[in-house]
């Protein structure tokens, strides 16, 4: 399945240095607005140790990561939302990710402008997210009007409409994320063509430097009250140090695990990322495995054995007929697939089986 993160955030915060840590390629990353104008696309593999393993056990020739799609977009401006700065497709760019990744600076550094003049990463998260709110209420009052005349002739799918965009509207009017306001399946699914963008997952990327004075090392008040916003929205959010992460990018796992032992850093950061984003949006990875290759799958937690197959081939979904399952860690112990057939962890799944995490699966179909 595709899946495409939006790295959003106003000028000067990291964005672009995050991203060519991410995807190890090179895109600018100058210290001043508007460097990244068109958004730049990065493929990065989604960090699972599981996929060795099994690589391992089946002596396979290809292992096949899980991947997600990062999106560097141009930093976001206060009036972006009326087109200021490149305004209009800043927006446009974040309408066709699947979730913003929003980079906040956790650093105070002289040698790097803020673009307000001071280090306050609340202020700036209610900046880009006001500008966002806007951009929606107006997509929803335009909405509201074009349905009008379908309400006055009192047409029941406007009617239904409207009963969901009114109170919606004063939500966003409140300053509120659309993703808050309480929505079912079914309502989802009727505002879905509006495409919001805060309707999208927020995902927030707290970006420290080593060596600066960073907000959360000292404590400081300011890293106290957006630690309160993120316990108070259920907000997720992750911390990187993503100039050091760019410096390492080039070099071998072991080289970059002694540098960060070096620097103090517990982990890349960026794994956590990439793990959060995934966690974020609702996913999960089952495996094919075999001599040929050993792959992850994308899937939606939840995905009945014929949904998951869809992830191979449409054809996997209409002619699916029964799935043979075993779950990572019995295959592991087992130490192969004929073992674990033969300890009986290999089992046989219909149309109804929910694929769970890990799952190492072999189709078949009609």
């Amino acid at each position: 399945m595709s899946l495409s993160v939006g790295i959003v955030g106003l000028p000067n915060v990291g964005k672009s240095t995050l991203f060519n840590a991410l995807t190890r390629s090179s895109v600018p990353a100058e210290n001043y607005p508007f460097c990244t104008i068109d958004p730049s696309v990065g493929v990065v593999a989604v960090p699972d140790n599981r996929l060795k393993t099994l690589s391992d056990i089946s002596g396979s020739q290809e292992t096949i990561p899980a991947i997600v799609e990062f999106v560097d977009i141009a930093g976001l401006v206060k009036g972006a939302s009326a087109g200021e700065g490149l305004g209009n497709k800043f927006l446009s760019n974040i309408r066709e990710v699947n979730m913003v990744a929003e980079v906040v600076r956790i650093f105070e550094d002289e040698d790097v402008h803020h673009v307000s003049g001071v280090v306050d990463p609340l202020s700036d998260i209610e900046v880009i997210n006001l500008e966002l709110i806007m951009a929606d209420a107006e997509t929803v009052a335009k909405r509201l009007g074009n349905i009008e005349r379908e309400v006055k002739r009192s047409e029941k799918t406007a009617l239904t409409e409207k009963a969901i965009l009114e109170p919606l509207l004063k939500h966003l009017e409140a300053g509120q994320l659309a993703n808050s306001f309480e929505l079912d399946k079914e309502q989802k699914a009727i505002i879905k063509g509006l495409h919001l963008l805060t309707m999208k997952p927020f995902l927030y990327v707290c970006n420290r430097k080593n060596g600066a004075f960073n907000l959360d090392e000292q404590n400081d008040p300011r890293w106290q009250e957006l630690t309160e916003f993120f316990e108070n929205t259920g907000a997720e959010y992750v911390v990187v140090d993503a100039g050091m992460e760019h410096e390492l990018k080039d070099l071998e796992e072991a080289e970059k695990t002694e540098f960060r032992r070096e620097y103090g850093a517990q982990d890349s950061g960026i794994e956590s990322l990439i793990r959060a984003c995934y966690h974020r949006l609702g996913l999960i990875s089952y495996f094919t495995t075999g001599e040929k290759e050993t792959r992850a799958w994308t899937i939606a937690a939840a995905s009945t054995g014929p949904e998951a197959g869809a992830a191979i081939h449409t054809d996997f979904k209409d002619k699916y007929i029964r799935a043979q399952v075993v779950a990572f860690a019995d295959l592991v112990a087992a130490g192969s697939l004929a073992k674990a057939r033969e300890q009986g962890k290999l089992r046989t799944e219909g149309k109804e089986y929910i694929v769970a995490d890990g799952d190492v699966i072999e189709f078949m179909h009609s």
